[in-house]
């Protein structure tokens, strides 16, 4: 092909042109600060952003009052976790976990330890599942908040949420969930699973970057949220700054997209992903394949070659954007921990790469995919020979 085929939608999304479309007149006329609301400049974006908040509660099957605007879902994790902690007002405060986990979650429980709080990280199976069984086992007297991801970043694992979500409510403990990898892509009804918190960005669902929000369920006595910016008192005094108006009109439309695409999505992206994994599986000796086979989100691949190391599958590959995992650790030297968590070795972690399918994906590109990449292996064992 003669263009670059972009596969690294589970790392960040291209902006949807409807989403572009619905945000310049945000960037352009329509810039008053809907704090403002003495005039007309400020009123209309106050109407804009209530009506994107709308927008994205409906996504999630939430109450507008619910949705808290912020940066993005590593400010949301912050918000919640931090703010959860300080309102405690216990001597002692536990919280449950698990190995897994974005690092935004990771930084914030290890930040948390350094003033006495107990953080307890559940091990996974080998496909990246973990076991409510487990999480039982754990609680504790002083265990305030259970925190475990939706669908895994590098590996798409999708965890039993609802089956956690329950038991949160049984035994009064907050449950909060990363929802970054999922919303959009899979349903999610915040209330069917009994999730208290929940995090989410729009550049996940081809809205802009640097917009995110933080589901808070209403009349829950258990929630009283301590702020962690302070200012203004902007989004009910949780997030003080001024809003992000053409952000958030873009984070709302693009809500608003996946909500009328989801399914039509859920099953193209499903059929390509199970293909591609199929295809590379059969055509590839030695070929693997991270995460749960079934239990994932749609549009993720995570597969390893045993004996092509990714930084020999990215040179060869040029005409692919992929990643060889979460794109916030792509810095780092250091070996995934989530493959190192699931049993991997270092050699089949150096070996394996992520492939993220996405709306503008073709079936072309598909076809073109699982032609390539055989070829390329092949290529590569005879040049190493």
């Amino acid at each position: 092909m003669e263009k670059i085929i972009y596969l690294d939608n589970n790392s960040t999304t291209p902006l949807d042109p409807v989403v572009l479309e619905s945000m310049l007149p945000y960037l352009k006329d329509k810039f008053g600060n809907p704090s403002s609301t003495s005039h007309k400049f400020g009123r209309e974006t106050l109407v804009a952003v209530e009506f994107a908040r709308e927008q994205v509660a409906s996504l999630i099957n939430a109450d507008s009052s619910e949705i808290i605007f912020t940066s993005g879902t590593t400010e949301s994790i912050n918000l919640a976790l931090k703010g959860i902690v300080e309102s405690a007002f216990r001597d002692k405060i536990h919280i449950i976990t698990t190995k897994v986990e974005h690092k935004a979650v990771l930084k914030v429980c290890e930040y948390l330890e350094k003033f006495g709080v107990e953080i307890t990280y559940l091990p996974t199976d080998k496909y990246g599942m973990i076991s409510t069984s487990d999480i039982v086992d754990m609680i504790k007297e002083e265990t305030v908040l259970i925190c475990v991801m939706v669908a895994n970043n590098e590996i798409g694992t999708i965890q039993p949420i609802g089956e956690i979500g329950k038991l949160c409510k049984e035994r009064g403990i907050l449950f909060f969930t990363d929802a970054a990898q999922a919303v959009g892509k899979i349903p999610i009804d915040v209330k069917a699973l009994n999730i208290d918190l929940m995090a989410f960005s729009a550049h996940k669902i081809y809205g802009p970057k640097g917009i995110g929000a933080l589901y808070v369920k209403n009349n829950s006595n258990k929630i009283n949220l301590y702020p962690q910016i302070h200012g203004g008192g902007q989004e009910k005094g949780l997030r003080s700054g001024t809003l992000n108006v053409p952000g958030i009109v873009g984070f709302g439309k693009s809500c608003e997209v996946c909500k009328e695409k989801l399914f039509d999505e859920f099953n193209t992206h499903s059929v390509w992903r199970d293909r591609i994994i199929n295809n590379l599986l059969t055509k590839i000796d030695n070929a693997f394949l991270n995460g749960h086979p079934t239990k994932r989100i749609p549009n993720n691949i995570n597969i390893g070659f045993k004996g092509i190391s990714n930084s020999l599958f990215i040179n060869e590959f040029t005409d692919f954007a992929i990643s060889t995992g979460s794109a916030c650790a792509s810095e780092t030297l250091e070996p995934s921990y989530v493959l190192s968590s699931i049993g991997r070795t270092k050699s089949e972690i150096s070996c394996s790469i992520r492939i993220g399918i996405g709306r503008f994906n073709t079936e072309e590109e598909i076809e073109y995919i699982i032609k390539r990449i055989p070829e390329g292996i092949n290529k590569i064992k005879c040049q190493l020979l």
